[in-house]
C-alpha cells in the first residue's frame, strides 16, 4: 500500500513530461490533440478519450480522439457539444463519474455501455475544462477502466487539469480557437501574427539536448533586451531560426523581422540594399527605394554572414549602427532608424580581427551577446527528434504516410553530418522522396548505395589534397566489432585501426556494407575510415 501513491506519482510526472514534449513539436493541432490522448491510453490505461475546443461561433468542435474508429468520431462530432462535454464547458467546471455502466443519464455515442455491463469492468469518466486565464475554451475528457476499488478520482483530475493547462497554452499559440483543425466549411483564419509567433517561437525548435538548452535560455534571456546579439557557429546549426525566435520573443514582435546575406551581394549591391536609393543614384535607378534599415524600423535586422563583408563597406556600416542614422545611395538627407540588430557568422572573427581582415572597432559593436550553436555531430541526441521533425513535414507537404525503421534510424543518428541540421533536413527529404513504400529502412538511405552527397564532395576536395582523402573536419571513429555468433570470425586482439578495417573488408570480400555491419558501423562513418586511413577499396 506505501508504494502506491509513490507509483501513482511517477505516473503523472512521466505523462506531464511526453504531453509538454508533444506540445513542443510543430505538429498542427488535430495530430497533437490525438498524440496527447495517446498518451493517456499508453499511461493512465484509456479506453478512450476527446478533446473538444470552441469555434467562434461559441459551439464545441471535436479536433481529438483516441480509440474510436472513423465511422464513430463523426458521430461523435455532431453530439459533442450535448450532454457532459457541453455541461463541462458551460461551467467550467470538472465532472467525474466513478461508474459509467450504473449512470442511467450517461449518454454514449457509441452504445457500448451494454457490452462493459457484460464483462463486469468498471468504466469511469472524467471530464475537464480546458482554459487560457479564465475562460473556457475546449472539453478534455477520458474514459478510464477501473480496477481498484479504492481508486482516487481526485488524482485523476489534478493530473487532467495540469494537462489542460497546457493544451490551453497550445490553443493560444495556434490562434485561440483551433481553426486548423475545425470542419470544412468552419474554420476562419488565425491571424498571421499568431502563425508566425507559433512557426518561429523558441518552443518550436527542436532540441532538447544539454547544448540547445543552454542556447535557448540565452536566447530567453537577450531577447527581451535592445542589445545587439552575434550569433556563431558552422553553416546549417539553424543561425537563422533563433534569430527569427528571439525577435518573436522580444517587445519587437509586431515589428518586422527583415533578413539579409551578407555574403550574397558585392558591396555596390549590398550598399543599396541596406541603406536604399535616391532615384537617379546610378544607371538603371529609375525610383527612389527604401533600404532595409528603413524597412526594418521597429523591429528586427538579421545580417547573416557578416564576416564576408568588405573592409570599406564595414567602415559604412559601423558609423550606421553608432549613430543609428545613415543617407541613402546618392542622396545627403540622414534617416534616423530604430533598429535592433542581429549577426551571424560561421567564421573566426577574432581570427579575422588579427590578420586585419575584420575592423576590430566593429568587431566589438556587433560582439554585445554572443550565442554558439552547437554543431549536430555535438548533440546527437537531438537527431531523432529532427528527422521526425523534418519528416512530419514532408508527410503534411506531400500527403505521405512515411514512418522510419529503427535501423535507419540508427544510420542517421551515427553520421558525421559536417552540412549540420541543413544537410540532415536534405536527406530525409532526398530519402523520403526515393521511398516507394511507407517505411524508410536501411536501404533507403543513399550511403547505403555510396550516394551520399557529402561523401561525395569530400572525395571533390580530397582530390585537391595530392590525391590524399582530406582529413579535416573529421572526427576519429570508434570502431567496435558487432556482437556475432560464435562460430563467426572476430578480429584478432591489438589491431590497429587501419588493420581492423582491411581485416573486416577481407571478411566481407570488399563489400563495404557488410564490413560496417562486422564493425558496428554505418556505411557513412565505415567511408569515412576508409578515407581517413586512405585505403583504397577492392573486391578480394
Amino acid at each position: 500500500m506505501g508504494t502506491t501513491p509513490v507509483r501513482n506519482e511517477h505516473l503523472q510526472l512521466v505523462t506531464i513530461y511526453e504531453i509538454s514534449k508533444i506540445l513542443g513539436e510543430p505538429l498542427d493541432l488535430p495530430k497533437m490533440m490525438h498524440r496527447i490522448l495517446n498518451v493517456f491510453a499508453i499511461y493512465l490505461e484509456t479506453r478512450q478519450g476527446t478533446i473538444s475546443l470552441v469555434h467562434e461561433s461559441g459551439e464545441l468542435h471535436l479536433v481529438g480522439a483516441s480509440g474510436m474508429s472513423g465511422e464513430e468520431f463523426s458521430k461523435c462530432r455532431e453530439c459533442i457539444g450535448e450532454g457532459l462535454p457541453g455541461r463541462i464547458f458551460r461551467t467550467g467546471m470538472p465532472v467525474v463519474i466513478p461508474d459509467i455502466t450504473k449512470e442511467a443519464g450517461f449518454v454514449h455515442c457509441h452504445g457500448c455501455t451494454g457490452e462493459l455491463e457484460s464483462q463486469g469492468r468498471r468504466v469511469a469518466y472524467i471530464g475537464v475544462p480546458i482554459k487560457t486565464g479564465r475562460e473556457v475554451v475546449g472539453v478534455m475528457a477520458v474514459e478510464r477502466v477501473i480496477f481498484d476499488a479504492s481508486h482516487r478520482f481526485d488524482e485523476d483530475v489534478h493530473l487532467l487539469k495540469m494537462a489542460a493547462n497546457l493544451i490551453g497554452q497550445a490553443v493560444r499559440l495556434h490562434g485561440e480557437t483551433g481553426a486548423d483543425a475545425l470542419p470544412p466549411g468552419q474554420e476562419r483564419r488565425a491571424p498571421i501574427l499568431a502563425k508566425r509567433r507559433e512557426r518561429y517561437s523558441l518552443e518550436n525548435v527542436v532540441g532538447n539536448s544539454a547544448s540547445m538548452q543552454k542556447v535557448f535560455a540565452e536566447v530567453h534571456q537577450s531577447a527581451p533586451s535592445r542589445s545587439t546579439i552575434l550569433l556563431r557557429g558552422e553553416s546549417g546549426t539553424g543561425k537563422e531560426v533563433i534569430a527569427r525566435a528571439i525577435h518573436f520573443l522580444s517587445p519587437r514582435r509586431d515589428g518586422p523581422f527583415i533578413k539579409v546575406n551578407c555574403a550574397a551581394l558585392s558591396e555596390t549591391l549590398l550598399e543599396s540594399e541596406l541603406f536604399g536609393h535616391e532615384k537617379g543614384a546610378f544607371t538603371g535607378a529609375q525610383f527612389e527605394r527604401k533600404g532595409r534599415f528603413e524597412l526594418a524600423h521597429g523591429g528586427t535586422l538579421f545580417l547573416d554572414e557578416i564576416g564576408e563583408i568588405s573592409l570599406a563597406f564595414q567602415a559604412k556600416l559601423l558609423r550606421v549602427l553608432q549613430e543609428r542614422e545613415f543617407e541613402r545611395v546618392g542622396g545627403n538627407r540622414p534617416i534616423k532608424v530604430d533598429v535592433r540588430l542581429i549577426t551571424a557568422t560561421n567564421r573566426d572573427l577574432e581570427r579575422a580581427v588579427a590578420k586585419s581582415d575584420f575592423r576590430s572597432d566593429l568587431y566589438y559593436r556587433i560582439n554585445v551577446v554572443s550565442i554558439f550553436m552547437p554543431p549536430l555531430r555535438e548533440r546527437r541526441e537531438d537527431i531523432p527528434s529532427l528527422v521526425e521533425h523534418f519528416l512530419t513535414r514532408y508527410n503534411g507537404d506531400n500527403e505521405r504516410e512515411l514512418e522510419i525503421a529503427p535501423e535507419a534510424m540508427h544510420i542517421f543518428k551515427h553520421c558525421y553530418w559536417p552540412g549540420n541540421v541543413r544537410e540532415l533536413e536534405n536527406c530525409v527529404e532526398r530519402t523520403a522522396t526515393m521511398t516507394r513504400g511507407n517505411v524508410i529502412s536501411e536501404m533507403n538511405i543513399p550511403c547505403h548505395f555510396n550516394r551520399c552527397l557529402t561523401q561525395a564532395l569530400h572525395d571533390l576536395t580530397a582530390g585537391e589534397h595530392d590525391g590524399r582523402p582530406a582529413r579535416s573536419g573529421l572526427a576519429a571513429i570508434p570502431i567496435r566489432p558487432a556482437p556475432m555468433e560464435p562460430e563467426t570470425a572476430q578480429p584478432a586482439p591489438g589491431l590497429s585501426e587501419r588493420e581492423t578495417l582491411l581485416w573486416a573488408l577481407e571478411q566481407s570480400r570488399g563489400v563495404q556494407a557488410k564490413a560496417a555491419r562486422l564493425l558496428n558501423l554505418s556505411p557513412r562513418q565505415f567511408g569515412y575510415a576508409l578515407q581517413k586511413h586512405d585505403i583504397r577499396v577492392k573486391k578480394f
